[in-house]
């Protein structure tokens, strides 16, 4: 059995500030605003990486008078932690196998 993960998803969840943003939103549905105001980052440096973040489907937007606001979408985290689940589960049970060297 090969198991992958999403690599690409990986690449958007490892930036410090993304997964720091991914964090707050998984308590709470958030403006811009706020998120400059809990994480410090500069507005403009904040929207690039919400745009990545909406662009790899880990957030969606919500309209709400002059705001946006940013939820999570707990469906692309769950699938990154169950692809990881099913890698620890690959190595557990390939834990016998062992290749001979030439």
């Amino acid at each position: 059995m090969m198991t992958s993960v999403d690599t690409d998803l990986i690449r958007v969840l490892g930036d410090p500030l993304r997964l720091r943003i991914v964090t707050l939103l998984a308590r709470e549905m958030l403006c811009t605003t706020h998120l400059v105001e809990e994480t410090g980052a500069k507005q403009t440096n904040l929207s690039n990486h919400l745009r990545v973040l909406r662009e790899a489907g880990v957030v969606e937007t919500e309209p709400c008078g002059r705001f946006t606001y940013y939820k999570l979408c707990p469906d692309v985290i769950a699938s990154v932690a169950g692809q990881f689940a099913d890698l620890a589960e690959s190595a557990r049970t390939a834990a016998e196998n062992k290749r001979a060297c030439p």
